[in-house]
């Protein structure tokens, strides 16, 4: 499983990517395609065509960093909301812990949560 903190995001290129790139065919995928910038720490997302690869790129405090799957069998499915005009989707680091183990999260959907910036208006700090 995944571990980060809720400061980094986790940007999904749509469209399929050649996933021959390395660091810095990526990194220039990241600025054209994503617009984003690929030193910001957060993670970037690629698959192939065919579905059964996934790169995923991120910046550390000293260099780029790239996570590499291949699956044996079956593919990577992004969830239904993918399937827009936009060149990218973010998702949560749980959504893409799901993702890597199999999940299919066309299907999902997101149980409401508490939202600690929709409760302050109901929040006196007062008493």
């Amino acid at each position: 499983m995944l571990t980060l903190p809720p400061s980094v995001r986790v940007f999904v290129a749509v469209e399929p990517v050649d996933i021959r790139k390395a660091f810095d065919g990526l990194s220039a995928a990241v600025r054209e395609i994503l617009r984003e910038d690929p030193l910001s720490g957060h993670l970037f997302v690629f698959r192939n065509r065919r579905g059964d690869r996934l790169k995923i790129l991120f910046w550390d405090r000293s260099g780029y960093c790239l996570f590499y799957k291949r699956l044996e069998r079956g593919t990577f499915q992004l969830p239904a909301c993918a399937r827009g005009p936009a060149p990218h989707l973010e998702m949560e680091a749980a959504e893409l812990s799901l993702m890597l183990e199999g999940i299919d999260l066309r299907g999902a959907r997101r149980r409401p949560r508490w939202d600690p910036h929709g409760a302050s208006a109901y929040f006196d700090p007062h008493g």
